[in-house]
C-alpha cells in the first residue's frame, strides 16, 4: 500500500470515527439560543441531547450483525444517507420535540460511521499496523470535542443555531462521498449469516456470562458516566451559572478536553510500567475521591468557575486513564465473539452514559451541583462494581501490551 493511499483511508475512517462526537459537541455552545428560539428552558434542550445517547447505545448492537451480512459499505451508506436526512430535519425544527426525535434518528445513523470505520481498520490494514491506526483514529477523535464546540460558539455568534446542523449535513455528504469513491470495500457480504434474533441474542449472552467481561465493562461505562455528566451539563454550568460568553465556552470546553485527552496518551506510556488492572483500581479510587469533594464543595458553594474547571478537569483525567484499560480488560478474554463483545462494550457505555444526562436533567439546581452529584455517584457505582465483581473472576485473562492504547 502506498503511503498517498494509507493516509488518504486514515483520513476517510478518521473522519467517519469523528462524526458522532463532532454531532454531539459542536451545538452545546448553542443550547441558550435553542432553547429561546423554541420557547424552552436549556435544561429541557439537554433531552436532545440524551435522545442522541439513546440513538449511539441501540445503534451500535444493531449494526454490529448487518456489517457481518451486508459487507461494510451498503449498512455505512444507509446509516450516512439516515444522517444526512436527520440532519436537515434539525436544521427545520420548529419544536423540541422534532428536535429530540430527529436527534435520536441522527445518532443511529452516525453509529454505522463509528462501528464499520472500527470494522475496516482490521479489514484494511496489516494485524501489526492495527494499533498504529487506531492510535491515529483516537487523534482525530480526540481533536473533535476540541474543535467541535469552539467552531459550534463561533458559528452560533456570528449566524444562528440551525447553521450548525447544515454544517454538519454538509460534512456528512462529503464523508458520504469519499467512502463513494475512494473506500474500497474490505468485507464480502456472508449470506450465511443469520439475522434471526435467537442466535445474535445468544452471542451477546454468551458474552454477558464472563465475569471478567462484566466487572470490567460495567465498570468502565460507570466512570465513562462522569464524562457524560461533564457533556451533558457543561453549557449549563458555565453558560448560564457562570455567564460565560458562547465564545469563552468554546475556549473552556477545548481546555477540559485535554485533561481526557491527555490523560489517555499518559496512559500509553504508563502501560509499559504498570498492568492495566493496577491503573483501573487507582483511576476509580482517585475519581471517588475528587468527585466527593467536588460534590461537598459545590453543595457548599466552595468553588468559583477556576476550582469548578479544576475538579472537572481532575474527574476528566482519570477516566482518561481508567476507560481504556476496563475496555481492554473487557475484551481480553475473546477471540470469538469478539465482534459481540465489542458492539456490547460500546452499548453498556452509551447506555449508561445516557442514564446519567437523563439524571442531570432531574437534579433541578441552578449550580454545578448536579453535574458534581452524577460524576459522584457513577464513580462511586464503578469502584462498587469492580470490587464486587474481581471476586467471581476465577481465571483473569490480561489484557494485551497496547491493547488499552487502542480501546478508548
Amino acid at each position: 500500500m502506498t503511503k498517498k493511499r494509507y493516509l488518504s483511508l486514515i483520513l476517510i475512517l478518521g473522519s467517519l470515527t469523528a462524526l458522532g462526537p463532532f454531532s454531539i459537541d459542536m451545538y452545546l455552545p448553542a443550547f441558550k439560543s435553542i432553547a429561546k428560539y423554541l420557547h424552552t428552558t436549556t435544561d429541557q434542550v439537554a433531552l436532545s441531547l440524551s435522545s442522541f445517547f439513546i440513538g449511539i447505545s441501540a445503534g451500535q448492537l444493531l449494526y454490529g450483525p448487518l456489517l457481518d451480512r451486508f459487507g461494510r459499505k451498503n449498512p455505512l451508506y444507509f446509516g450516512l444517507g439516515l444522517y444526512i436526512v436527520a440532519s436537515i430535519g434539525c436544521y427545520f425544527s420548529t419544536s423540541l420535540e422534532m428536535l429530540i426525535v430527529l436527534r435520536f434518528f441522527q445518532a443511529v445513523g452516525s453509529c454505522a460511521a463509528t462501528v464499520a470505520s472500527m470494522a475496516m481498520v482490521r479489514d484494511l490494514f496489516p494485524v501489526e499496523d492495527n494499533a498504529k491506526v487506531f492510535a491515529l483514529l483516537i487523534l482525530v477523535l480526540g481533536a473533535s470535542p476540541m474543535l467541535a464546540p469552539t467552531i459550534g460558539s463561533y458559528v452560533a455568534a456570528a449566524f444562528s443555531w440551525e447553521v450548525i446542523f447544515l454544517i454538519l449535513t454538509i460534512i456528512s455528504v462529503l464523508i458520504l462521498l469519499a467512502v463513494i469513491f475512494f473506500l474500497p470495500e474490505s468485507y464480502q457480504p456472508d449470506p450465511g449469516y443469520s439475522l434471526k434474533p435467537k442466535p445474535i441474542i445468544g452471542n451477546f449472552l454468551q458474552v454477558m456470562k464472563n465475569p471478567q467481561f462484566f466487572t470490567y465493562s460495567l465498570s468502565g461505562a460507570f466512570a465513562f458516566a462522569g464524562l457524560f455528566a461533564y457533556v451533558s451539563s457543561s453549557p449549563i454550568v458555565f453558560i448560564e451559572v457562570f455567564k460565560v460568553s458562547e465564545k469563552g465556552f468554546g475556549w473552556i470546553f477545548a481546555l477540559l478536553s485535554i485533561g481526557f485527552i491527555g490523560s489517555s496518551q499518559v496512559n500509553s506510556m504508563l502501560m509499559k510500567k504498570f498492568k492495566s488492572e493496577q491503573m483501573v483500581n487507582v483511576s476509580l479510587f482517585s475519581m471517588v475521591i475528587i468527585s466527593v469533594i467536588f460534590l461537598i464543595g459545590s453543595l457548599n458553594g466552595w468553588f468559583g468557575i477556576g476550582g469548578t474547571i479544576v475538579m472537572i478537569f481532575g474527574v476528566l483525567s482519570c477516566v482518561g486513564i481508567c476507560y481504556p484499560n476496563t475496555a481492554a480488560l473487557s475484551l481480553a478474554p475473546f477471540t470469538k465473539n469478539a465482534g459481540a463483545a465489542s458492539a456490547l462494550l460500546g452499548a453498556f457505555q452509551m447506555a449508561i452514559g445516557s442514564l446519567a444526562s437523563v439524571g442531570i436533567t432531574l437534579i433541578k439546581s441552578h449550580s454545578p451541583l448536579p453535574m458534581a452529584g452524577v460524576m459522584a455517584a457513577s464513580a462511586t457505582v464503578a469502584l462498587l462494581i469492580l470490587l464486587t465483581g474481581k471476586r467471581f473472576i476465577k481465571n483473569k485473562i490480561e489484557a494485551e501490551k497496547g491493547a488499552a492504547v487502542m480501546a478508548h
